[in-house]
């Protein structure tokens, strides 16, 4: 493999170095035998830094009070904004939720805040974890863990498990899985037949749809670095024709373009991994 420097995707590459401005390499350390690598570490970093955010953030907004500082406002408006436009509405509150107020309207009262609040901390996680690991590829030199399908697959299956964790433990584990099929008035008979192969076809769409997530959020983030790549081909194929003096800066222009482009993609990307998390969930806690 070529070093990280003189590769173009290296954004996007695992290593077991840091490239640095100078064209100096800084090898990572082995730990009880097992290698680490730049992907790794910039996960820490993402993970360290989301950590020292929202601490601070939950200490000024501890016990009702008002979040003052634009720095902190920032992070709670994109909190707020997930919390009132994509999980509470996406999930709901829940075909329970009538009965419940029947049968438990005292302790309803006393209730605070949202039924689907509950499930706000793990896809606050996943959308900022995927966000600040997309903006870390936009530094030079860094590189973007995202883009890695390893990354993308292990992000995709805690989603997967934390779907099935969410679904047993609202419905119970034989009516988690039962529901996978849709219930349908049909003959006896007929329903023997139908409702197995149904309920197959279901859980080969449950699996892949997961699998879906890791490979959306790799293809989307390689993407643009692919297009990247070839603009400085086309410095590259250019440097010894009368052609370079035309191509080489329309190159870096489009480049920077690219890039700005890269940097919505790094939100767009983050939401949507997000929204279709919080989509799974809803699906599995209150199946229609």
């Amino acid at each position: 493999m070529a070093a990280g420097h003189s590769d173009t995707f290296h954004h996007v590459r695992d290593f077991a170095h840091f490239d640095l401005p100078t064209g100096l390499q800084v090898e990572l350390p082995r730990i009880l035998g097992f290698q680490v690598t730049k992907f790794m570490l910039l996960q820490l970093i993402a993970v360290a830094f989301l950590f020292f955010v929202f601490r601070g953030l939950a200490k000024r907004a501890a016990g009702g009070q008002v979040v003052t500082g634009r720095w902190w406002n920032f992070w709670e408006s994109i909190v707020i904004y997930m919390r009132d436009e994509v999980v509470r509405p996406t999930i709901g509150e829940g075909h329970h939720h009538d009965d419940d107020d029947h049968d438990h309207g005292h302790h309803h009262e006393q209730q605070v805040g949202h039924p689907a609040d509950k499930y706000l901390p793990f896809v606050l996680s996943c959308f900022f974890y995927v966000l600040i690991c997309n903006l870390l590829g936009a530094i030079p030199w860094l590189g973007s863990a995202t883009g890695e399908l390893n990354v993308t697959i292990a992000l995709a299956f805690t989603t997967f498990c934390a779907v099935i964790m969410y679904g047993v433990r609202e419905l119970g584990f034989f009516r988690f899985w039962m529901s996978l099929a849709p219930s349908m008035e049909l003959p006896f008979l007929l329903k023997i037949i139908l409702v197995p192969m149904i309920w197959v076809i279901e859980l080969v769409g449950f699996l892949i749809k997961h699998a879906v997530l890791a490979i959306r959020l790799f293809a989307n983030i390689m993407a643009g670095h692919t297009v990247i790549a070839v603009f400085l081909g086309f410095i590259a194929l250019t440097a010894d024709s009368s052609m370079w003096a035309v191509v080489m800066p329309s190159s870096i222009i489009a480049q920077v373009l690219v890039g700005l482009l890269e940097l919505f993609v790094a939100f767009l990307q983050a939401y949507v991994f997000a929204f279709l998390a919080t989509l799974f969930i809803g699906t599995a806690v209150h199946p229609h």
